[in-house]
């Protein structure tokens, strides 16, 4: 599994238009053969951690280099974002744990 880590803080003029156009990646990202899953955070200081699953190096490639999605990159240099910062991981080892009572 690939695992993106995307830090990044908003422009505050950029929040309503960011706002319209985020949903949009979302449901591209999870249109995408490979995708696994995708979640935001935003903490009290207002970076935002998204965090995005996928399959391989391929899938999440071909998520990088989408049309709609380079041309929603550049909006973000050039208009949302007033820094950033993005890592490719490979996921290593994976475990899970749960108490819900299907798994009991």
């Amino acid at each position: 599994m690939i695992l993106t880590v995307f830090r990044s803080r908003l422009r505050p003029e950029a929040q309503a238009e960011y706002g319209e156009l985020a949903p949009q990646m979302s449901k591209l990202a999870r249109s995408m053969p490979g995708y696994k899953s995708h979640k935001v955070f935003v903490a009290e200081d207002g970076e935002r951690l998204t965090l995005v699953e996928f399959e391989d190096d391929a899938t999440q490639f071909d998520w990088a280099s989408h049309p709609e999605h380079r041309a929603a990159q550049e909006r973000g240099r050039s208009a949302f974002y007033s820094e950033y910062s993005l890592q490719i991981c490979e996921v290593k080892r994976e475990s899970r744990f749960s108490t819900s009572e299907e798994n009991r």
